[in-house]
Order: structure tokens, then sequence, then C-alpha cells
């Protein structure tokens, strides 16, 4: 059985960034439990992934796996249109209670890229709406004709984006337009896609003072082009799968000065960050800033389902939708009561320990036990591999010189008893919350074990 469903999961089953001509490894699981991943020979692993930032607490915990039980036996999908439910309902109230009091409607999606792509579109119909012109419907006196005023061609320009470079905010193609055109995942679709405005990244350092001179370029688009721009949007504090990169709080609230000034709606993606992962419930929190729009995903689920949510103040709501003007989107499972009764599941849970302490201990771990990697009396440094490393909260970075081998480097890790996924030059740890000190031992074990060897 094994070796027959590996050779048809590698003749016919697409993996996420990989080709078919040269498909990566896979590894065939039977189960997953708490921190633990078992093969199906019998391997037993210890994740330090989350399944890609969600299984925060982590795999079939009981609350979660009952939760989702009981729903399924009530009600495991109904449309969201016209219809709405309990699990949804509480959800919502659940997270609102977990932001600032500004954040008023909520949008539910299927994915965080979908999550991104309805924040855009609602920045863009805001400043249509802002602008407080329009011209008459071009199908009027036809059956397209509406008897409200919703249906208006509005004048504004404010349609486009900035953003920073080494950004990443989904596959999707509003998502791709407002990722690294360079240095991203989806430079062969440049010419397919909207083109947004880009400024430097922000500079490395969360303790990093941000001088004039860092922001002088993202300033200068701005004010430039201060006419055509919808919102800025970026990931606060940690940028993902676009370099993993940790940066000052200080940048972003020189961002939010930045969108006061202008009139720009700022865009927070929590979708990676968001529920912990950072030591604060959000990133945006150590800036002590509020945006206007905020994405989350991954985690919002606890790794149960796929669920994100779009989340945004009556200010930016009502005005996108002024005159009665609707929000044109709808995913097919909007708000599905599985996922949302998963979610509600694990927030409560989230907020009934004190996840934070914990998260603390594991960025201390990861400092006291990865920051060696950066030392001259290090193996990897003494063989010029280590470029920098890099923590903050449950996140530990091993950014190496040269572009990793990953199915070596995986291999070498398994034969340590982990589960790690390397992308590009960066090998990095990001494990459930539950995590003991010594399956974080194993983690950090299995990585410098790989560095040094590949």
């Amino acid at each position: 059985m094994l070796t027959t469903n590996l050779k048809f999961d590698k003749r016919h089953l697409w993996h996420p960034y990989t080709s078919t001509i040269k498909p990566d490894n896979t590894y065939l699981i039977s189960s997953a439990k708490g921190c633990k991943i078992f093969l199906e020979d019998g391997t037993e692993l210890i994740d330090g992934m989350s399944s890609w930032w969600t299984a925060i607490h982590g795999y079939s915990h009981p609350k979660l796996v009952e939760a989702v039980q009981k729903q399924a036996a009530e009600m495991s999908h109904i449309m969201f249109g016209g219809l709405t439910h309990s699990p949804a309902v509480e959800l919502g109230e659940k997270l609102l209670s977990l932001l600032p009091n500004k954040f008023e409607h909520i949008f539910y999606a299927d994915s965080g890229s979908v999550s991104v792509e309805v924040a855009m579109k609602t920045a863009i119909q805001y400043q249509f709406n802002r602008s407080g012109q329009g011209t008459p419907c071009p199908y009027a006196n036809s059956q397209h004709n509406r008897r409200d005023k919703a249906c208006l061609v509005r004048s504004s320009q404010r349609n486009k984006f900035l953003t920073v470079l080494n950004g990443y905010h989904g596959d999707t193609a509003g998502a791709m337009s407002v990722c690294d055109p360079i240095n991203g995942m989806h430079s062969l679709f440049a010419g397919s896609i909207q083109k947004q405005f880009f400024a430097p990244a922000p500079p490395l350092g969360f303790d990093r003072e941000i001088t004039d001179e860092d922001f002088t370029e993202i300033s200068k688009i701005a004010e430039e082009n201060q006419d055509k721009i919808a919102a800025v949007i970026i990931e606060p504090i940690v940028q993902g799968a676009g370099g993993m990169r940790i940066y000052s709080p200080q940048y972003l609230r020189k961002i939010r000065e930045l969108c006061d000034k202008y009139g720009f709606l700022l865009i927070f993606d929590e979708i990676a960050t968001g529920f912990g992962r950072t030591g604060k419930m959000f990133a945006f929190e150590h800036a002590q800033v509020c945006p206007d729009i905020i994405c989350v995903g991954k985690a919002l689920t606890g790794g149960m389902m796929t669920l994100a949510a779009m989340i945004t103040t009556a200010e930016v709501a009502n005005t996108a939708c002024k005159d009665g003007m609707p929000l044109m989107h709808g995913p097919t499972f909007m708000g599905n009561p599985l996922a949302c009764a998963a979610a509600k599941a694990n927030l409560d849970l989230l907020t009934s320990w004190n996840w934070q302490e914990k998260v603390l201990f594991i960025e201390k771990y990861l400092k006291d036990n990865l920051m060696p990697l950066k030392n001259q009396s290090s193996r990897a440094v003494a063989h010029g591999k280590v470029a920098d490393v890099r923590v903050i909260g449950a996140i530990g970075v091993v950014e190496m010189k040269e572009k990793i081998d990953v199915p070596k480097f995986q291999a070498a890790c398994i034969s340590q008893g982990a589960w790690l996924r390397p992308f590009g030059k960066l090998a990095y740890i990001m494990p459930p919350y539950i995590i003991s000190e010594e399956g974080l031992e194993k983690l950090v074990r299995a990585i410098v074990f790989a560095v040094e060897k590949i």
C-alpha cells in the first residue's frame, strides 16, 4: 500500500509549488497527534511547521475534534446568501472581542488569499464612493438597469496599491499583484496582473531605529501617486513567504502616518502572524497602531478547516456600501458552519490558557539555541553557510547564503526525527504552541544537523 500510494501520488497528484516533470519527494502520512506526525512506514516526526502556520494547538486536539463532529452532525454546510447560522455569529462575536473596538464588520472567506482579494476590492470601492463622483450606469434603460443607486461608474482613479518588496499575500490574481514582482513566486505572470507601486522592503531588525532615509522612497512614491493609491497593504512585523524578514514596529507607525496624510486605507495582512505567532495576539499590537482592514486566516481554525476573514471598520464598510452598493464577492463556502465551529472552538481554546507565556518560552529557546549558528565558532558559519538568524515569538529563521537543496535538507531532518520544510535560502521553525522543550530540542538539533550536513 505504501509503495502503491506513493507511486500514484508522484504520477498524478500535483503538489504546491512543484513541477509535474520533476516533482518533489513526498512522504506518506498515516496520522498526526499533538506535535507528532506519523509516517506510514512507522517513522515518528516532531512537527516544526504547524502545517504552514495553522496547527497552533497541534493535531487532533479533542476540543477541536469534538466541535467539528458536533457541527457535522447538525449541518456541515449551508449557503451564506440570505441565510445565517450560530457558528458564524458566535465566531464573529469572538473575533471582534479580540480586536480593537473600531472593527465592526466581518467578511468570511474560504482562504487567506481570497480574504486579500476582498480587502483590495473593498478598498477600491471605498475610494470610489469616497470620491463622491460618478456617472450614470452605461446600461441605463436596458435590462441591466437597477432600481437602486448602486449601479454607478465612478471616476475616482484611486484603484492602485502601495506595498513593499519581499511581501507575499497569496497566489490569486489580485493578491499576486501585491507580492514582490521580482523575488516573489509570480514573476512569470507579471504581464497578466495589475501593476502596483512597490517601495523598498523595511530594513531588517525588530529593534532597529527607522530613520527618515529608510522611509524616503516610500514617502516619495506616496506623494507622487497620492491620487492613484487606494490603500497600503503590508504584513505587519514579519514578512512571511517573501523572505521571513522581521522588522521594526516603528516602521508600521510611520506607515500609519503616511496613510493618514494622504487618505490611503491601511490593510494589515495578518494571515500568517495572527493569533499569537509573534508573541502578541496580532502582530500589529507590537506597534500599537491600528489598520483600517485586517485579513486573518491560517491559525484561525487551528488547522482543522480552511477559513479566513476580512475585518474592517464601520466607516470603511459603510462608505464602500454607500447608497446600498453591494460588495460583489461571495465564495460558495463563505461562512461554512464546520469551519466556523472549528474556529470558534480554536479561539476559545487559545484564550483559555497562557499561550503568550509559552510563545515567549519558545522564542527564548530558539534565540538561545539557533543564534549560535551566527557565531564564528559554529561549524556552519566556519564553512561560510549561514547568512543570518532571526527569531520572534514562535518563529525561528536560519537564512543560508546559498539556495537550499530541499530534498536533501528534508531527508537530513527526517533522519533526526523532525519535519521541516525550507524554501529558497530559508530554513525555519514555527512549531505548535504546545510543543515541549524536548520537542524544541529535537527540532533545533535537526535544523543544525541539516545546515551542517548539506
